[in-house]
């Protein structure tokens, strides 16, 4: 199996506001970048897309090692939630939707194709593909022919 360095990074400018994903694939001495911006989104949007986009680019079952500086989306795969999330059809607590369920639904999805583990790292911190990736997703969100994120006022 295919051993796969991925890091990845989120951002949407006024937080909602113009967004963007940055992704860096890492195999073999080999890199891959992807980035895409939107129009109207959320930092932690852009930051499950970044994940998603990321193993979506894998065309066979790797073991994939995820590197993000976002809690948002390590805490809910490590401590279990994203599990119980999906037992109790997207709701946590007290019967609260979770936020974002149509991109928890893909992520979820893509975590049954590979071994991931997820590792965080803490952003703006001198990690030069964290910071590559950042680099990707500002990009994109300030280019032209932004991109719309259809489920953004679903889970608004």
């Amino acid at each position: 199996m295919k051993e796969i360095t991925i890091y990845t990074d989120g951002s949407a400018k006024n937080n909602p506001g113009p967004g963007g994903y940055g992704v860096v694939l890492l195999f073999n001495g080999k890199r891959k970048e992807l980035s895409a911006g939107y129009r109207k989104t959320t930092n932690n949007r852009m930051e499950l897309l970044a994940v998603i986009e990321g193993l979506r680019a894998l065309k066979e079952k790797c073991k994939v090692k995820i590197y993000s500086d976002s809690k948002y989306v390590i805490e809910p795969i490590q401590k279990g939630w994203l599990v119980n999330w999906k037992a109790k059809n997207w709701t946590r607590g007290k019967k609260e939707k979770v936020k974002n369920p149509d991109l928890w639904i893909q992520l979820d999805a893509l975590l049954q194709k590979h071994e991931v583990e997820f590792c965080w790292v803490k952003g703006h911190d001198g990690n030069h593909e964290n910071e590559r990736c950042d680099y990707l997703a500002v990009s994109a969100s300030d280019k032209g022919n932004l991109l719309i994120d259809e489920n953004y006022e679903l889970n608004d």
